[in-house]
């Protein structure tokens, strides 16, 4: 019988081609796609999220973790969009215009991921009309901003004035993050949520969507 326990263990410690052959393992014995991913893939992701949030894992462990839930959602993607599986809010996600700096970027992507996001990476450098199209174009519910410096963090305001000057501010939440930011410049320009970290970004992406924990 296939141990979703076990995907979730793998997973934390960050096996991942146990954690593929568990995967398959589970597909092939018929479970349904959207539980593995909920009770295997999430529910270690959430444990990773957790220890990374109290100083027990660091980033190169959650990397490692990152990497061996990729390896298994290979093997589920394809089939969580025939069993009609929706993800939980897609989230459009870059660093903020002339921040060239992305793993803390590609961490929070991870862990929105293993939450149960779709993730749209825009990547670094990402210019406010980079933004404004992709809402335009594509269903997002979030668009989240990051940046390591503070020459950058001005970047951000000019993203969420440019959603509101193209009329859809409103279309969706806004959350930046980042070395520098804080939660008293979110509220200054107006950004909907602040996440001072990986783990807790994903948490602050629920929070602004309604979803509960």
């Amino acid at each position: 019988m296939a141990d979703l326990q076990a995907v979730a263990e793998n997973l934390i410690k960050g096996n991942a081609p146990e954690v593929k052959r568990l995967t398959q393992e589970a597909v092939d014995e018929g479970l349904h796609p959207g539980q593995i991913l909920n009770q295997g893939l999430i529910a270690g992701m959430n444990v990773v999220g957790q220890k990374f949030k109290n100083n027990e894992f660091y980033v190169p462990e959650v990397l490692i973790a990152a990497r061996a839930m990729h390896s298994a959602m290979d093997v589920l993607r394809p089939l969580l969009s025939d069993a009609g599986v929706q993800e939980i809010g897609s989230i459009a996600i870059g660093t903020a215009k002339g921040d060239l700096h992305d793993i803390g970027k590609n961490l929070v992507a991870m862990m929105l991921e293993g939450a149960g996001f779709e993730v749209i990476d825009l990547g670094i450098d990402v210019g406010p009309e980079k933004f404004v199209e992709v809402v335009q174009n594509q269903k997002v519910d979030v668009v989240a901003i990051s940046a390591l410096l503070t020459t950058t963090m001005p970047g951000m305001k000019t993203v969420i004035e440019s959603l509101k000057s193209a009329g859809v501010r409103e279309k969706v939440k806004t959350m930046i993050g980042g070395a520098p930011v804080t939660q008293q410049y979110a509220d200054e320009i107006g950004a909907d949520g602040y996440a001072p970290d990986a783990a807790s970004a994903a948490d602050k992406a629920k929070e602004l969507l309604g979803i509960a924990g």
